[in-house]
């Protein structure tokens, strides 16, 4: 019996500026992994219309995230990029997720009730269901891998909830039919259709707050637009933001210990070590007991260093729409091939009559 293939699946949803905190956290390790992975990267349009059913430009949006995933390095030609709403393959599954998936796993999710708030009653179906939705962008592929953050993994646990109970109501079809692949459930080996896709972390984490409050995460939502860096920064702005940055008027501590309790220099070190690739003992191992006044400027060399031509490349290729839907209109049809094999086999093991 053959074992699944390893593949990487993520997406990023379409709305407003991406910043460093998605640049550190997301997408330079996209980057990296397509040198050891096969990659699909998906821009989850469906996703953004959850919480939020009028954009004013949901379109340009989709093209923007698109661009920063070109502009950061992504190789549409040797890996998939495309937005979810083009491969309708995404949405078949979910229903027949969403007929697998129980109520009182969905009433569990922490997202849904922090986005939904006090008023759940009045919050859509769709922001309920999007774990759902989120199983089915990844299973539709069969991927085995998911580079998650802290704030997925609860997701990325529901995903595999929904194969297992896949997998084991539909065993005896999936048998009959040849369908079932090995794999690993602890000290067993069992088989069935979908893999139980396994979080991806890459290092340690990097945590990216704000520039104005370092208790907060840098958010593309703040009304200040000095909190944050935006991919769309050129070398001027990125250099003002790190000069106007909060921070305390003690010297840079001798060891890392001493950042414990001061979030704005724990932020800047932190971000100078994930842009620089350092440890943070690396970074206050060169400037421990030094001024901020010596530490700013060395981060706004490195930050514009590594940014500013991103922030380039981007909007060059953003100028070009044209370009930019012809790589999301061929990532979708090599998407859509992909999609369609695992739904003729999810078709044939339900009892749903197609082709």
């Amino acid at each position: 019996m053959s074992s699944f293939k390893p593949l990487v699946f993520s997406g990023v949803q379409p709305t407003g500026n991406l910043h460093l905190g998605n640049y550190l956290g997301a997408l330079q390790k996209f980057v990296a992994l397509q040198d050891s992975h096969d990659c699909i990267y998906c821009v989850v349009d469906l996703h953004s219309i959850t919480a939020q059913l009028v954009h004013d430009d949901l379109a340009g949006q989709t093209r923007a995230i698109t661009a920063a995933f070109l502009a950061s390095g992504i190789d549409p030609k040797k890996h998939i990029v495309f937005n979810q709403s083009r491969v309708p393959q995404h949405a078949e599954l979910a229903w027949v997720f969403n007929c697998v998936a129980r109520i009182g796993w969905m009433n569990r999710m922490t997202q849904f009730k922090d986005k939904a708030g006090k008023d759940r009653e009045n919050a859509s179906l769709g922001l309920l269901a999007y774990p759902s939705l989120m199983a089915a962008d990844i299973l539709v592929y069969r991927a085995t891998h998911v580079p998650v953050g802290d704030d997925q993994k609860q997701h990325l646990e529901l995903t595999r909830d929904i194969a297992t109970k896949f997998n084991n109501d539909f065993s005896k079809r999936i048998a009959e039919r040849g369908l079932g692949v090995e794999m690993a459930m602890g000290e067993e080996t069992v088989n069935g259709f979908f893999p139980l896709t396994e979080p991806l972390i890459e290092g340690p984490a990097t945590r990216v707050m704000s520039l104005r409050d370092g208790t907060k995460k840098m958010s593309k939502s703040d009304p200040s637009d000095l909190s944050r860096i935006n991919l769309t920064d050129d070398a001027d702005a990125i250099a003002k933001k790190i000069k106007k940055a909060k921070t305390d008027p003690e010297p840079l501590p001798s060891d890392v210990d001493g950042l414990a309790a001061r979030p704005e220099a724990e932020n800047l070190v932190g971000i100078y070590a994930a842009l620089s690739g350092m440890s943070r003992a690396a970074v206050i191992g060169d400037f421990g007991g030094k001024q901020f006044s010596v530490f700013k400027p060395a981060l706004a060399e490195l930050a514009v260093d590594k940014l500013a031509p991103i922030s380039a490349e981007m909007r060059r290729i953003s100028a070009d729409p044209g370009f930019v839907d012809g790589v999301l209109r061929d990532g979708g049809e090599r998407a859509g091939v992909l999609a369609e094999q695992t739904m003729k086999s999810v078709r044939a093991i339900v009892g749903l009559l197609g082709d």
